[in-house]
């Protein structure tokens, strides 16, 4: 089914970041999370990447409930084999990539 997400694609010495950012209700398919290798894929083949080469993380906005859990997070996603491991990034790390 059709799908929307954001996209950011930032780049820093040796590394690109690839940010999809979940869209909630104004994406009218599969979310991020569930079509992650096949977007990553889709991305990279789209802009010229390899994605054995990216660093691709998975944004959830915060949406302003009073819910903790639909705080904003970022994961940073690996793709092992049919498997997705996802690694909550740090505020740390979530400063290490480029504005």
């Amino acid at each position: 089914m059709p799908s929307e997400c954001g996209l950011r694609i930032r780049k820093a010495e040796d590394t690109t970041y690839v940010i999809v950012i979940e869209l909630y209700q104004d994406n009218p398919g599969s979310s991020v999370t569930y079509a992650g290798l096949s977007l990553a894929q889709q991305i990279c083949q789209a802009k010229g990447l390899c994605i054995d080469r990216i660093t691709y993380i998975e944004c959830n906005p915060d949406t302003g409930s009073k819910l903790s859990f639909y705080e904003e997070e970022l994961f940073r996603v690996d793709f092992i084999g049919t498997s997705d491991v996802f690694h909550k990034l740090t505020p740390e790390e979530i400063l290490k990539i480029p504005k």
